[in-house]
């Protein structure tokens, strides 16, 4: 969508910004000692941290929080604003400093481009490369990739043996009546999202068996079977495992990938170059079974954002 209004666009995303912060913890700990260590341009320096609403997203803003501790700076929580768009407005328009995205979503809804590159390092090289000219530095690309995905309730799929999306699409156009289908609200319009994955399939969801519901509605939704018998969901959540929903492959390689990586105002990143080093070594240890088990923390097991990343953090020994 085209801001017409530039300032008023940008202080919006600044209001927005400043009126999503989440509390700081009253019992936090000291980080101590670990393999993270103070670097003395960041004594005091007040980084602003984003992140997404979602449950992934919390985590990891809490993470980059803490880790930012650790090196010796005075973090700002500016995590938990709405939307991808959000987010990253408050980014380019400096109202934050920095916050993990995904490499497919930047490429895809923010530069523009239609079709994913598969290998993820070259996702990652020209994301960052095209990036630049809007002043945004990538760093630290994790091996995890929260694509997404259809879900399919377990009965369901023994039932209708679709294993596949091209089977999903078949089942559409053969039986709609079976394909009742509950979609998140940012899927349901992504370019990346449904309209995407529906002209890539060559498929048309009947109005009346697609359901528009929040994406934390959606897992248990399926799970159920009762509103819908498929979903929309990202791979790395912890409720697909603990819904025992089966994922069908992407054997059309629709979506791109999807690496969690820190994007940083270009001055930030220029102004302490040194912590590329810090997120370098916590990013490569976050592959897709770690961040789904850590995700399942939070989304199924109730544990808050912030003590599962500092547990997280000290097992991995980057704190003490």
């Amino acid at each position: 969508m085209r801001i017409r209004r530039p300032l008023a666009a940008l202080l919006a995303v600044a209001a927005l910004a400043a009126g999503c912060t989440i509390s700081k913890n009253d019992d936090q700990a000291k980080v101590g000692d670990g393999s993270i260590k103070k670097i003395d341009a960041l004594s005091g320096a007040k980084i602003r941290v984003s992140s997404k609403e979602f449950d992934e997203q919390l985590l990891l803003g809490q993470i980059a929080l803490v880790a930012l501790q650790a090196a010796g700076a005075d973090p700002e929580d500016k995590t938990n604003i709405t939307g991808s768009s959000n987010v990253r407005q408050a980014l380019t328009s400096g109202a934050v400093d920095l916050y993990w995205e995904y490499t497919g979503t930047a490429w895809v809804s923010f530069l523009k481009q239609t079709k994913g590159i598969p290998e993820p390092q070259a996702q990652f090289d020209e994301v960052k490369k095209a990036d630049a000219a809007n002043n945004i530095t990538w760093w630290s690309r994790s091996p995890a990739n929260d694509t997404y995905a259809i879900a399919v309730n377990k009965a369901a799929q023994q039932q209708t043996g679709v294993k596949t999306l091209s089977d999903y699409a078949n089942l559409i156009k053969t039986n709609p009546a079976a394909a009742s289908t509950c979609i998140g609200s940012e899927f349901k319009s992504r370019d990346d999202g449904f309209p995407g994955l529906a002209k890539a399939y060559g498929f048309t969801l009947p109005p009346g068996q697609e359901h528009l519901l929040n994406d934390a509605v959606v897992y248990p939704s399926v799970g159920k079977g009762d509103t819908c018998k498929f979903g929309s969901v990202a791979a790395t959540d912890g409720r697909v495992s603990a819904q025992q929903l089966g994922v069908l492959e992407d054997d059309k390689k629709f979506f791109p990938i999807y690496n969690p990586a820190i994007s940083i105002a270009t001055p930030i990143a220029q102004k302490y170059p040194q912590l590329q080093q810090v997120f370098d070594q916590i990013a490569a240890k976050l592959d897709t079974g770690t961040l789904t088990e850590l995700n399942k923390k939070v989304s199924v097991d109730g544990q808050k954002p912030n003590a599962v990343a500092r547990d997280w953090l000290k097992s991995a020994g980057f704190i003490a």
